[in-house]
């Protein structure tokens, strides 16, 4: 199946990216706990676009049946806040996939993030982005960036290594298309700690490819885009 344009016409248009988004994130994490993740780890999807969701499922839960509309405790108001300050939620959008170790609780192992358009409109947005994947690294946690947006031409790789204050040209490796898939392993030893880095550029018309996805810094499977890409495709009747 070769990658689609899902941002421009024919396809964007009476097709929304966010639907692709979020039917690949769902398929790249059937996959990974189908066919390819040890036995004692899992994976799931995880989804935010803005606040919208998480207003109507708040207003949902205070208008369920049965809520008794009052209660014996006494209701407390605190001050007016001393500061407000305008924040736009809608920019800080999420399309990730959480790899996670079953140890009697949830440890958080690697992280496969989708990149969306509101991801590279602005540098705050780029920043933020490159801070929460900065994040992931410090601890150790395996990444994979998936930059497939094509109305909108921001590096996100370059802005992460800036953010990890990279040794050298960060521009040493860059994509020609703009497109790229990047792993990431952070190597957290205290006398070398270090990120290595497997890129790969991706191409309109062109076939995915399999990337390793580490789950520690000895451990690692192979994320393959092409069999998920092919398996949303064919769910929401896109044809090549």
């Amino acid at each position: 199946m070769p990658l689609l344009d899902h941002f421009h016409p024919p396809l964007h248009g009476p097709r929304r990216w966010e639907g692709f988004h979020h039917a690949w994130a769902t398929f790249i994490a059937q996959q990974l706990n189908q066919e390819t993740l040890p036995p004692d780890y899992f994976a799931e999807s995880e989804i935010s676009v803005g606040p919208e969701l998480e207003i109507d499922v708040a207003a949902m839960e205070l208008t369920s049946p049965g809520t008794e509309a009052s209660t014996a405790t006494a209701v407390w108001s605190p001050a007016r806040p001393k500061i407000a300050a305008k924040v736009d939620f809608a920019h800080l959008d999420t399309c990730e996939v959480r790899v996670y170790q079953d140890l009697g609780g949830a440890e958080l192992r690697a992280a496969i993030e989708l990149i969306s358009p509101a991801n590279k409109d602005r540098a705050a947005s780029r920043r933020t982005f490159a801070a929460k994947c900065a994040g992931y690294l410090k601890h150790g946690i395996g990444l994979v960036i998936i930059d497939v947006v094509t109305s909108r031409a921001a590096n996100l790789h370059e802005e992460l290594f800036d953010v990890l204050e990279v040794d050298g040209d960060p521009h040493a490796w860059t994509s020609s298309t703009g497109l790229y898939v990047v792993a990431y392993r952070a190597v957290t030893l205290r006398d070398s700690p270090r990120v290595e880095v497997w890129p790969e550029a991706l191409a309109l018309n062109d076939s995915l490819p399999v990337v390793p996805l580490w789950l520690s810094v000895d451990l690692s499977v192979p994320l393959r885009l092409e069999a998920s890409y092919l398996e949303t495709c064919r769910s929401l009747r896109i044809s090549a």
